[in-house]
């Protein structure tokens, strides 16, 4: 018979590593069980912790799973490759890469759909994962208009306005490419992407230019 695990004492500060293991190990789950067979049992035994571990953080298989998908977007990092055109494509090729991934897949997947019938889901949605990755809009935006690319926005209501329509465009794009489309983001989409969100569609119509051809070798 198995020992139970002593409760803790009130005010005993939350362990990161337990944290991390149960976050793991429900990506884990997603991709080997699916949604509907997932359950905090399983995650809990995966991740070596007591089920109550689980329920003490989380308050059920919703908000663990959008947690673990959200602790995947929190590794994208906004690159300095010397222009705006250059970082969004940067940035733009590690998210399609994590939505690569099956656990991100899977796990983003199986939350937009529940969402579609729980507004509390929607809710921590918008504030593990959206609001989160807003970040990167706001440095990229902050860093080219110290580069001098854009013109800074003294109103605050329209600058935000602005923060939210870019990460929408961005990460609509990209979702809907990599897993509606199942399409992959590579260089040359992401390329061509970028000149759109930066030039409009005139851009997209415009033929990219060829390297000269290789001069004839004589005999």
């Amino acid at each position: 018979m198995q020992s139970r695990t002593p409760a803790p004492r009130t005010g005993r500060p939350r362990s990161a590593a337990a944290d991390t293991a149960i976050l793991a190990a429900t990506r884990q789950a997603l991709v080997e069980l699916g949604w509907s067979k997932l359950t905090l049992s399983d995650v809990a035994t995966r991740a070596g912790v007591a089920k109550t571990t689980l329920y003490r953080r989380w308050s059920g298989k919703n908000e663990l799973v959008v947690d673990a998908v959200a602790e995947l977007f929190d590794e994208l990092e906004l690159p300095d490759r010397g222009s705006l055109a250059a970082d969004i494509e940067g940035v733009v090729l590690q998210f399609a890469a994590i939505l690569a991934r099956p656990e991100a897949r899977s796990g983003l997947m199986a939350v937009l759909a529940e969402s579609t019938r729980d507004e509390a889901l929607r809710e921590r949605i918008r504030a593990s994962i959206v609001d989160r990755q807003k970040r990167l809009v706001l440095q990229g935006r902050a860093r080219a208009q110290g580069r001098g690319e854009l013109p800074p926005q003294p109103d605050a209501a329209q600058a935000a306005r602005t923060v939210d329509l870019i990460f929408d465009v961005v990460a609509g794009a990209v979702v809907h490419r990599t897993l509606v489309s199942a399409e992959p983001a590579d260089p040359d989409w992401v390329r061509g992407f970028t000149r759109v969100l930066l030039h409009g569609l005139p851009a997209a119509e415009t033929p990219r230019p060829q390297p000269p051809p290789r001069a004839a070798r004589t005999a």
